[in-house]
C-alpha cells in the first residue's frame, strides 16, 4: 500500500513540475520574469498573468494588449521559450516606446503559428521570427503547436540574428534591408531606434512564456 501511495505521489509531483517553468542557470544573463508575478513589466497586466512560473497572455482575461519590461534595452542576446495554441498570434517587441503600435515605432518580430490554416496566405515577413514588414523569416523551425520552442535573438543595431529551435531563421542588417524602401511599402522609423523596450504584443491569442533572460551587449 505504501508503495502504491508513493508511486502516486511521484506522478502528481512530476505531472504538476512538468506545467512550470525549470529555472536555467547562465551566469551571465539576466531573468527578465521572477517565474511569480509581474514586477518589472509595465503596460496590460489584466490580459498577461504570472502562473506555474509562466507569463501567460489570455484573451479571456481583457483582450490582447502589450507587456514591456520596465527597462530599455539597447544590443542584447535574449533567450526565452514559447507555447503556441492554434492559430495563435503574437509579437516580440524590441527598442519600444511605451506608446504607438511596436511594429513601427519600434521593431516587431513575429511569433506566430505558421502551421494555421488561416494564415497561409500571409506575406512573407509576416510569418513567425520575420521582422515584420522588413525582413523575412525562415518557415518550417518551429515544434508542433503545443510544444515549447525555444528562441534566441541577438541584436547589436542594426544587426539582428533569430534562432529558433537551434536554427538560425532570419539574419540581417534592418536598416540596409530597408533602404530602398520596406517589405511592408509602410514607414517604420523605429528601424532608426537603437535602445527601447522588450515587450509582448498581443493579438487576442492564448500563448504561454518562460525562461525569459537577457544579456547585455557593449
Amino acid at each position: 500500500m505504501k508503495k502504491i501511495l508513493l508511486g502516486l505521489i511521484l506522478i502528481l509531483h512530476f505531472g504538476y513540475a512538468e506545467g512550470i517553468a525549470q529555472q536555467i542557470s547562465e551566469p551571465e544573463f539576466v531573468s527578465l520574469f521572477n517565474g511569480q508575478n509581474l514586477d518589472g513589466w509595465v503596460g496590460n497586466k489584466t490580459s498577461y498573468r504570472a502562473e506555474n512560473g509562466m507569463i501567460i497572455i489570455d484573451p479571456k482575461g481583457g483582450g490582447g494588449g502589450n507587456l514591456f519590461t520596465e527597462k530599455e534595452y539597447g544590443n542584447f542576446i535574449l533567450r526565452f521559450e514559447f507555447q503556441l495554441t492554434p492559430g495563435a498570434n503574437n509579437g516580440l517587441g524590441i527598442h519600444a516606446p511605451l506608446e504607438g503600435d511596436a511594429a513601427y515605432v519600434g521593431k516587431e518580430l513575429q511569433i506566430l503559428d505558421n502551421t494555421a490554416k488561416k494564415y497561409e496566405n500571409l506575406k512573407e515577413y509576416q510569418f513567425h521570427g520575420s521582422v515584420y514588414g522588413v525582413i523575412p523569416g525562415k518557415k518550417g523551425f518551429l515544434k508542433p503547436v503545443g510544444e515549447w520552442n525555444q528562441q534566441e535573438v541577438i541584436v547589436e543595431h542594426p544587426k539582428i540574428k533569430i534562432i529558433l529551435n537551434g536554427e538560425t531563421i532570419l539574419e540581417g542588417d534592418y536598416l540596409e534591408a530597408s533602404k530602398n524602401g520596406t517589405l511592408d511599402g509602410r514607414d517604420h522609423p523605429g528601424l532608426q531606434r537603437s535602445s527601447g523596450h522588450i515587450g509582448f504584443l498581443g493579438h487576442g491569442d492564448v500563448v504561454h512564456f518562460r525562461n525569459i533572460r537577457i544579456k547585455e551587449l557593449n
